[in-house]
């Protein structure tokens, strides 16, 4: 359940908002000024923050201006004198998320609060990830994402292979350190190797070692990483990219448990455990004769897929805020958020590279950045295309169907869906960008469902 905080010096409306809200299903705390207000959030219970702003002393700007310092992804909605222009224009730019104005349509109010909770995708800390990452490291709320943590869940405990797929960069050593951390072994070594980064002819050694004087160079006996993870975990990465000779090696090691070091004559017994990972089709591959069929049948023993970034767009203000927090304290930088242009930008982007892409894209914004914000120009052309290209067209592709021989009533419930969206779910300015009065939207509002 959604917490909101209401903070008013007045007790009536205090009690009034809620009791209205507590109707809708809605947990309220009610607080009367900027010090109660600062407690209260630095409690780290609250989904969203609804102001009034005039408060006694310290003002509500004051108190949108503390929160975008400390909890920059918190939503607030502040509620301002009729008519008070300059107040609003003034707390959008400090960041609220958007505005009411006096006496306040408690009907509208709801739908603000409920699409502001959905879009600003709220956490609840200093730390946005905190709560996420005590999920295995994983950041996420989509329900891709939820079946990838679900699944580490169940299969963490047992000592089965793992095969874990999905594109590059989408975080498939992160997933498979998950497993591990939630495992019994997780305080036993979790060695990691590029499959795909080892030469062909190395990489028996980086798995299996070698004794003293096997070949020039070979100055002293050296465990390979196999040894390096008993009773811990070895994962993987790449693995399509193994050479068949290579593979009936880790064949014998996966079916007997047992190695020796090259040059060596002593039988090494090992009880790692084995997660592999590949980008790609290993059944095509076993098809093509680049894979051997015995050995991914040993691998594939259970399976986790990881998500697309084109999957699972609902975690990217997550992730963005994640790495935003991350470079801007190594860059010792304070940037407060990312500018909804911008986000925009990134929800909308293809991320063919992923995860990875979009670290890279967030450390160069908040490099770049000459502001509080990363702003639309501190991101790439190719995103900043993407933004430009969707506010040249009429409709968001992908969201409705083809107008060609549309109902005019369907036509009418897109325009306004268009124009709530466009203002943000303040139905005073989508009836005016529609040319009709609030009453008449509402009642289109009621009609089409998007109460």
């Amino acid at each position: 359940m959604h917490r909101i905080l209401v903070v008013d010096d007045e007790r009536n409306i205090r009690k009034v908002l809620s009791t209205y809200l507590q109707k809708e299903g809605l947990a309220v705390e009610t607080v009367r000024n900027y010090e109660e207000a600062v407690h209260k959030i630095s409690e780290g219970s609250i989904d969203l923050v609804l102001t009034d702003m005039r408060l006694p002393g310290l003002s509500g700007l004051h108190l949108l201006q503390w929160i975008k310092r400390k909890q920059p992804y918190l939503p607030v909605l502040v509620i301002t004198a009729y008519g008070s222009i300059d107040n609003a224009v003034e707390v959008m730019k400090n960041g609220a998320s958007s505005y009411l104005t006096k006496p306040v349509d408690m009907d509208e109010m709801l739908t603000l609060i409920r699409h502001t909770l959905v879009k600003e995708q709220v956490v609840k800390n200093p730390h946005p990830t905190d709560e996420i990452l005590d999920r295995f490291g994983i950041i996420g709320r989509s329900p891709a994402i939820n079946k990838v943590i679900s699944t580490v869940q169940i299969v963490s405990s047992s000592r089965a292979n793992i095969l874990i797929t999905g594109e590059s960069g989408t975080g498939k050593e992160l997933v498979a350190g998950a497993v591990h951390s939630a495992s019994s072994r997780r305080s036993l070594p979790f060695i990691a190797i590029n499959c795909a980064a080892i030469p062909a002819d190395l990489i028996e050694n980086e798995l299996f070692g070698h004794e003293k004087g096997t070949f020039t160079g070979a100055v002293s006996r050296e465990k390979g990483k196999v040894e390096m993870a008993d009773n811990g975990t070895l994962f993987l990465d790449e693995i399509g990219e193994m050479s068949i000779a290579m593979q009936i090696k880790l064949l014998r090691f996966l079916q007997e448990r047992t190695f020796y070091r090259i040059g060596g004559r002593e039988q090494i017994v090992s009880n790692c455990r084995i997660i592999a990972a590949t980008n790609r089709d290993l059944e095509k591959e076993v098809e093509n004769g680049n894979f051997r069929e015995d050995l991914f049948y040993r691998l594939n023993v259970i399976q986790i897929h990881i998500p697309t970034l084109r999957e699972r767009k609902e975690d990217i203000p997550l992730l963005a805020g994640h790495f935003l927090d991350k470079y801007a304290a190594e860059n010792k930088k304070f940037i407060r958020g990312i500018d909804p242009q911008a986000l925009e930008a990134l929800i909308h982007y293809a991320w063919p590279g992923n995860i990875r892409e979009l670290q890279n894209i967030i450390e160069r914004g908040v490099v770049l950045s000459r502001l509080d914000t990363i702003v639309l120009d501190d991101l790439p052309k190719k995103l900043r295309n993407t933004y430009l290209d969707r506010a040249d067209q009429p409709l968001e592709e992908g969201d409705f169907p083809e107008l060609s021989g549309m109902p005019l009533a369907e036509l009418e419930r897109i325009a306004v869906l268009k124009a709530l969206k466009a203002e943000n779910w303040n139905q005073t300015h989508a009836a005016k960008k529609l040319g009709i009065t609030r009453r008449q939207l509402r009642t289109k509002m009621e009609k089409y469902q998007l109460l």
